[in-house]
């Protein structure tokens, strides 16, 4: 058995036992696996050990790779998306979730760029629940409005939420952050806002996913605990 597939059973693991400590069925939760700096080779090992989720934090790095990896995968994007890159994804049929939707700007950008090519295109709203100044998103108090101002867009669809928080040894630190979205998903949930679908929840990596998991998660975007220490 090659190393990916031992990790990746690992992974499975830890996954399937946080959410046996939340009560939660760990088919809930989607592992979305970080394909960043990764070799195609790398990348096939993944799919073939039974990975369907994969996700890219450049548009660049997910063009290249789009079209070598021959399965039926579904693509995500969950790397800061530029005005500018959007079209690129919109040509990519299995490119099935952007994580990171996290202006107006970017908003009008994607509904345009969808309905030019006949697509509605599902979202998330990347919300700074650390308030870091080193990450993009929303601010807290901002996301309800802005769900409501976007919730008008015929050529998307806001499926939930996704945040990315620093990165400490210590995944307890987290834990507040972990929360703090999930009110935010709740709360949004109960404003039920038309055209606005709260079902996933994208928040946790390879050194916090079983906190997050523990306060709702469902996705997990995990790289380097599947494919070992990436090579910067």
């Amino acid at each position: 058995m090659s190393d990916i597939k031992k990790n990746l059973n690992q992974v499975q693991k830890r996954i399937e036992t946080a959410a046996k400590r939340a009560g939660r069925d760990s088919d809930e939760i989607k592992l979305v696996t970080v394909t960043k700096t990764r070799s195609i080779e790398e990348i096939q090992e993944a799919v073939e050990a039974g990975i369907v989720d994969l996700g890219e934090n450049r548009v660049q790095e997910l063009r290249d790779k789009y079209d070598n990896i021959s399965q039926e995968i579904n693509w995500h994007m969950i790397g800061h998306l530029q005005r500018n890159k959007v079209k690129y994804i919109m040509r990519m049929e299995r490119c099935s979730l952007i994580h990171s939707m996290d202006s107006m700007r970017l908003a009008k950008k994607i509904n345009k760029r969808a309905g030019m090519a006949d697509r509605v295109m599902d979202v998330l709203v990347q919300i700074n629940v650390a308030g870091d100044e080193n990450k993009f998103g929303l601010k807290p108090e901002e996301t309800i409005d802005y769900l409501k101002e976007v919730s008008e867009f015929e050529n998307l669809q806001v499926k939930g939420l996704m945040t990315m928080v620093p990165y400490v040894e210590d995944s307890e630190k987290v834990r507040p952050y972990f929360k703090r979205l999930k009110d935010l998903f709740d709360e949004a949930k109960r404003t039920d806002i038309p055209n606005i679908k709260m079902q996933e929840l994208s928040m946790g990596i390879t050194n916090d996913f079983e906190v997050a998991i523990e306060e709702g998660a469902t996705i997990v975007r995990i790289g380097s605990a599947i494919f070992g220490p990436r090579e910067y």
